[in-house]
């Protein structure tokens, strides 16, 4: 599976607070909590988020409290990949409960700028970044998580083991 697309990049330490404020937390709408992702961090995300669609990020991205709704906005926004140098646990294990890829790597995302062409190959784990023309290496996905991402998350994923077993 290769994703390629344009980055948003932004610091270290988003909460989930900033990815989306607990005011839109009342709703279950994915198309109305991607409207509000990141509105208090950078009002023009909606917009970016229509032609680039992989977040780079620093430290510590999705810190704070366990709400699914964080990675459910980002991910009804449109945006099919987070590289950071970390996350949360909680954040990170949501995201790939809904079948939001997200990749740990501290030097690619240290280097990758805001609005660079990248091209990510979740088969080979190889990250290029086309605008500054450098690789990275990761690991990559396993088998298992690319099914799970390409099912749209892990209930998807069961439902559809559960119809093959009928």
């Amino acid at each position: 599976m290769i994703i390629k697309d344009k980055s948003i990049k932004y610091g270290s330490n988003v909460d989930t607070d900033v990815i989306i404020p607990a005011r839109y937390l009342n709703t279950s709408s994915e198309s109305e909590l991607a409207i509000h992702c990141f509105e208090d961090l950078d009002k023009d995300f909606f917009n970016k988020s229509k032609n680039r669609k992989i977040i780079i990020a620093g430290e510590n991205f999705g810190c704070g409290s366990s709400r699914e709704h964080a990675p459910i906005s980002i991910k009804a926004s449109g945006i099919k990949l987070i590289i950071a140098e970390s996350f949360a646990r909680i954040f990170f294990r949501n995201a790939i409960n809904i079948g939001l890829p997200v990749i740990i790597h501290p030097e690619a995302a240290k280097n990758i700028e805001d609005g660079d062409d990248l091209e990510v190959d979740f088969d080979t784990g190889i990250i290029r970044d086309i605008t500054l023309r450098k690789e990275f290496k990761t690991n990559p996905f396993p088998e298992f998580i690319q099914k799970l991402i390409k099912s749209g998350g892990y209930v998807n994923f069961v439902k559809s083991e559960i119809s093959k077993e009928n």
